[in-house]
């Protein structure tokens, strides 16, 4: 199941979990998660409802009347009434879907994902109908486990996603976790739109997605760890700017260059990044550079140029100047991006910056 909306969360092992909801009279409901812990909830469970696949296991708490022989018969009444009549409910609705519903495209149900009041049951229809070429998925468990229960001191950095996890899985191999946070000011949308479009791409330069967590509320992205993380904590820090001969700053430039032609031209539909900056640049063992990030992209066409939106998305300082005022973007706009870029490689200084000595 999906578990309920306001929960209390406290600590300890599957058998407390349950006493404590025994012994507390308020007590509606307790669903247990190695990962997250003990959940319970003491006013109406809200938004409970069945997932396809995945979710917790939720135990009800409930009198001893409900267990009475001689309430049975109405409660046999009452479950059949309720039965027959949401199975009336759900007929009527399917026919009227199928009448006004037959030429609509399922993208709009995507497009339309944030209207819904159930979101995570679009999640699992949608990934149901995209084919991500068999993209593994990671039980929270898994994950849990892997980042020691997300640690604080795995915490490589924050983005606008969300937090980013470094972990460790049972045969070695070392990830990066991104946790959609719910307070993130991106959601569904991204999350569907960075699986869709990095699971289908398999480049040098481009992050490797190596799959996803669904598991009730939580949503997370699984990629390659990049030991030098990324290009923001690198090329701006003093220490690294030693290290850094010309030739490997050139290497970094062709790096972004190829993922950018990637993207671009050895693609059947060209992909419109949007957020293309040093943070969203990742840099492996050898320094070699990946673009990540793609819960902003857009997808175009082969005759499409250009497009307009009024949801202006990225990041100040590396956002072409049409785009950031009137929300026009194309090639163009990465290219823009990638000048910036450029400049800040070359230099080792930041687009963007204060200077307040002269306040």
């Amino acid at each position: 199941m999906k578990a309920p909306d306001f929960a209390e969360r406290s600590y300890g092992a599957k058998d407390d979990c349950r006493k404590r909801c025994l012994e507390n009279c308020s007590c509606v409901a307790y669903v247990y998660d190695a990962g997250i812990g003990c959940l319970s909830w003491s006013g109406s469970l809200i938004d409970l409802q069945k997932f396809p696949s995945g979710g917790s296991d939720i135990y009800i708490h409930l009198a001893y009347l409900e267990f009475v022989e001689k309430e049975r018969p109405l409660k046999l009444i009452i479950t059949i009434t309720v039965t027959i009549g949401a199975i009336a409910i759900v007929s009527t609705a399917y026919f009227l879907w199928r009448r006004t519903g037959m030429t609509q495209k399922r993208v709009l149900k995507f497009a339309t994902a944030r209207k819904y009041k159930s979101r995570e049951y679009l999640l699992f229809d949608y990934l149901n109908d995209v084919k991500f070429h068999e993209l593994p998925i990671f039980s929270l468990e898994d994950v849990a486990t892997a980042t020691n229960n997300f640690q604080v001191a795995n915490m490589l950095g924050r983005g606008g996603f969300g937090p980013l996890y470094r972990g460790k899985l049972h045969d070695g191999q070392e990830i990066a976790v991104k946790r959609l946070s719910r307070t993130s000011g991106q959601g569904l949308e991204e999350f569907m739109n960075e699986v869709a479009l990095i699971s289908k791409l398999q480049h040098r330069n481009l992050a490797r997605l190596l799959g996803c967590c669904l598991e009730g509320e939580e949503k997370m992205l699984i990629y390659e760890y990049m030991p030098n993380i990324s290009l923001d904590a690198t090329v701006f820090d003093p220490l690294y700017q030693k290290l850094l001969d010309w030739r490997k700053h050139f290497n970094i430039i062709k790096g972004i260059s190829r993922g950018l032609l990637c993207l671009y031209r050895d693609s059947r539909l060209k992909k419109i990044h949007r957020d293309l900056n040093a943070s969203n640049i990742l840099l492996d063992q050898e320094l070699n550079s990946k673009i990540s990030d793609f819960g902003m992209a857009r997808i175009f066409g082969g005759n499409e140029v250009q497009a307009k939106t009024k949801r202006v998305v990225g990041t100040f300082g590396y956002m072409s100047p049409k785009y950031a005022m009137h929300g026009i973007f194309s090639e163009k706009s990465n290219v823009f991006s990638f000048g910036v870029l450029l400049l800040e490689i070359v230099s080792g200084r930041r687009s963007t910056g204060f200077d307040d000595d002269d306040e």
